[in-house]
C-alpha cells in the first residue's frame, strides 16, 4: 500500500465489501443519473465502477473533469444491487461509494476517445499513441508481447541455450535490404551499420565454442512497410546451435511453437509435426513459398493440355507454345453456385493485375463436358485428362491462369486463397504451422538476368561437396528452411557454410571476388580459418509470432511505438533535421534534394 492506491482498478471483490479503500487511475467515463454520478476508473489491471452523491463536496469536480484525467478515489466498497451487476469485470459486483476525491492530472479535450474501440485514421492514432496505448485491446496486445518473451526466454533457457547480446553498431552488409548507417566522428568518411540481424556475430558465437546461444535480437533494415513487416524496426528471436543437422533445428523450434501457441492461444495446432515441404512443391501446388496449409485447395500444372489437339482454346495454346505456363485451382461441389460467384473472382483477378481467370464446371449428360465461357473449347476425353491429374470431379469448377511462370505462379495463390474465403473454406480456428525446405542455393534476377543468392548467402549446399557441379548453380540445393504458420513467413534459417574455401566457391558464382568477401566478411572468413563446427539456426519473428496470436492482421497492433508507411515517428518527430553543428562534427553535409 502507498499513498495512490489500498488495491487496483482490478482487485476489489465481494470481500471487500464494507471496506474503506482508495485507488487510483483514469477516468474512463462518466454516466451522469441526475442525482448520483457513476464514474469508471481505470488502470493498468482493470476498471472498478465508482459513485458520488450530488450532496458531496466533489460532485461538480468529477462532473466538469473530462474523460483520461487521473485521480485518486477515497471510500467504502458496496455491494451493487441486483440487476447492476457486471458479471465481465473481476470488480462487477462492488462499487466504491466516493467519500473524497483527489485530481492527480487533469486531461485536455481528447483528440481521440479512449473508451470504446472504434477505428481511427493511423495518422491520429500514432501521433496519440500513449493515448491509443490506453485502449483495451491495445493495452491487451502489448501485455501479451511481454509475456509471449518472457515466456521465450524461459523456454529456451530450459533447452539448454545462453541469451547473450551482440553489437548494434556494425559493419555494412552487401546482402539483404539497405543498411541504416550510422556516422562516425572519431573515423570521418566512415559509417557503421545498424544489424539487418546479428548473422555474421551468432555464428562467431559458434565459432567461439559457445553451443546454444539466442537473443530476441532488434533488427534494423531501410524496408517499406507492410501488414506483417515494420519500417525501420523489429524482433526476432534469434536461434544458433553447433554441431547439429537440419532436423536438430526442427526439433528446437517445433517444440518451443508448440508450447507458446499451447500457451497462448485457445486454437489447435494443426499438426505438432510440421510437415516438410520442398520449395519446389510449395511453388508447385501453392504457388508461393508462404502457404496457408488450412486452405485445402491445391493448384495443379495443366501446360501439357494446352498441347492436345482436342483442346481449341487457342488463346491459352499460343502462349504455351511461347513457354508460358498454364495453372489450376479446383473449386469442389459448385455446380450450383450462380454465375456471379464466377464472374466475381474473374473481376477480383482483374484488378489484382491479371488478364482475368477462365473457368469451366464440369457436368455429365451422356458425357463429360464443361459449362462456362471456355468449356465449349475442351472435348470430352481432355475433360477426363483434366480430371484425372487435378482429381476433379462431376459438379466441380476449375479457375485457370496462363502466362510466365512467375506470374501465373502469384496469381494463382492469390486466387487459391480468394477462392477458399468466398467458399468459407478456411479453419480459422487452428494454427498450420510448416516447414519449407531444400530452397534453390541461387536464382537469377529477373532484372538484371544475372545468378545471385536467392536466400542467405552463408548457407552449406546440399549434397556430397566433392561432386557438386558449380557449372550447374541453378541446381544445387541449399540447406534453408523457412517456418510459415496460416500463410505468414514467421522466420527463415539455414546450416551455414563453415568452410572457407567452399564460401570463397559460392560467392564466386554470384559475382563477389575473393578481395571483394575478404573486405566485406573479413571477421567471418578469418575466423572459420581457425577451426569452425558445423553450425545453423533460425530466427523466428517475435512481431510476427505475437500478431497471430492476438489476431491482429496487421504487425503495427501489436508493436508499442511503430513508424508509420513513410517510416515516420509522428509522436517523437522523428526522422528530424539536425543541426549543423552536429553535421559538421560528423564530417557531413547535407545536400537538398532535386524534385
Amino acid at each position: 500500500m502507498n499513498k495512490y492506491r489500498s488495491h487496483d482498478c482490478a482487485g476489489i471483490t465481494e470481500k471487500d465489501n464494507g471496506k474503506e479503500v482508495f485507488i487510483s487511475g483514469w477516468l474512463h467515463r462518466k454516466r451522469d443519473h441526475g442525482n448520483l454520478l457513476f464514474i469508471d476508473l481505470r488502470d493498468h489491471f482493470g476498471i472498478t465502477q465508482c459513485v458520488i452523491e450530488n450532496k458531496n463536496k466533489y460532485f461538480k469536480t468529477l462532473e466538469k473533469l473530462k474523460p483520461e484525467s487521473v485521480l485518486t478515489v477515497f471510500g467504502k466498497v458496496t455491494k451493487r444491487e441486483k440487476g447492476t451487476e457486471n458479471l465481465e469485470l473481476p470488480t462487477g459486483k462492488v462499487e466504491i461509494k466516493i467519500d473524497t476525491v483527489k485530481v492527480l492530472s487533469e486531461a485536455k479535450e481528447l483528440p481521440m476517445p479512449v473508451f470504446g474501440e472504434q477505428e481511427y485514421p493511423e495518422d491520429i492514432r500514432l501521433k496519440y499513441r500513449f493515448l491509443d496505448l490506453r485502449r483495451n485491446e491495445m493495452h491487451k496486445n502489448i501485455i501479451l508481447r511481454s509475456e509471449v518473451i518472457s515466456f521465450i526466454r524461459s523456454e529456451m533457457s530450459k533447452l539448454g541455450f545462453l541469451e547473450f547480446q551482440t553489437p548494434i553498431l556494425t559493419s555494412s552488409s552487401p546482402e539483404g535490404a539497405r543498411d541504416f548507417l550510422v556516422p562516425s566522428r572519431l573515423n570521418p568518411g566512415k559509417f557503421y551499420a545498424l544489424p539487418q540481424a546479428p548473422q555474421q556475430f551468432k555464428q562467431l558465437i559458434m565459432v567461439s565454442g559457445f553451443d546454444k546461444y539466442f537473443q530476441i535480437a532488434p533488427c534494423f533494415r531501410d524496408e517499406d512497410a507492410r501488414a506483417d513487416r515494420s519500417p525501420g524496426e523489429f524482433y526476432q528471436l534469434d536461434i544458433e546451435m553447433s554441431f547439429v543437422e537440419q532436423e536438430n533445428i526442427f526439433e528446437v523450434v517445433e517444440k518451443l511453437m508448440i508450447n507458446l501457441f499451447k500457451k497462448f492461444s485457445s486454437k489447435t495446432i494443426m499438426s505438432n509435426k510440421f510437415p516438410r515441404i520442398t520449395y519446389d512443391e510449395a511453388m508447385l501446388k501453392y504457388g508461393t513459398d508462404k502457404p496457408d496449409l488450412r486452405n485445402p485447395l491445391t493448384i495443379y500444372d495443366l501446360t501439357n493440355i494446352f498441347t492436345r489437339d482436342d483442346v481449341s482454346f487457342d488463346i491459352f495454346k499460343k502462349l504455351v507454345k511461347t513457354g508460358s505456363k498454364v495453372r489450376c485451382v479446383v473449386a469442389q461441389k459448385t455446380k450450383d453456385k450462380p454465375r456471379s460467384f464466377f464472374d466475381n473472382i474473374d473481376k477480383w483477378a482483374k484488378e489484382e493485375g491479371a488478364s482475368g481467370l477462365a473457368y469451366f464446371t464440369i457436368e455429365k449428360d451422356n458425357e463429360i463436358k464443361a459449362k462456362g465461357p471456355v468449356g465449349k473449347f475442351f472435348k470430352s476425353d481432355a475433360l477426363k485428362e483434366i480430371m484425372k491429374i487435378t482429381s476433379a470431379k462431376v459438379g466441380d469448377s476449375l479457375f485457370f491462369s496462363c502466362g510466365k511462370k512467375s506470374e501465373v505462379e502469384k496469381i494463382i495463390s492469390l486466387a487459391r486463397n480468394k477462392i477458399a474465403e468466398e467458399l468459407n473454406l478456411i479453419d480459422k480456428s487452428k494454427f498450420a504451422f510448416c516447414w519449407i525446405v531444400d530452397y534453390p542455393m541461387f536464382e537469377i534476377d529477373e532484372q538484371t538476368k544475372k545468378i545471385g543468392f536467392s536466400h542467405n548467402p552463408f548457407s552449406m549446399p546440399q549434397g556430397d561437396l566433392e561432386k557438386i557441379d558449380f557449372e550447374k548453380p541453378l541446381n544445387i540445393k541449399a540447406y534453408q528452411y523457412d517456418i510459415v504458420c496460416n500463410g505468414i513467413e514467421l522466420s527463415s534459417g539455414a546450416i551455414r557454410n563453415h568452410i572457407p574455401e567452399l564460401m570463397y566457391k559460392l560467392f564466386s558464382i554470384a559475382g563477389y571476388d575473393k578481395t571483394l568477401v575478404d573486405n566485406k566478411f573479413s571477421g567471418m572468413i578469418n575466423a572459420l580459418s581457425y577451426g569452425a563446427p558445423p553450425h545453423g539456426g533460425i530466427a523466428p519473428g517475435i512481431d510476427r509470432i505475437v500478431m497471430l496470436l492476438a489476431e491482429e492482421k496487421n504487425i503495427r497492433e501489436v508493436t508499442l511505438f511503430p513508424l508509420n508507411q513513410n517510416a515516420e515517428d509522428l509522436l517523437m518527430g522523428a526522422p528530424s533535421e539536425v543541426d549543423k553543428k552536429q553535421l559538421k562534427e560528423l564530417n557531413i553535409e547535407s545536400i537538398e534534394s532535386e524534385d
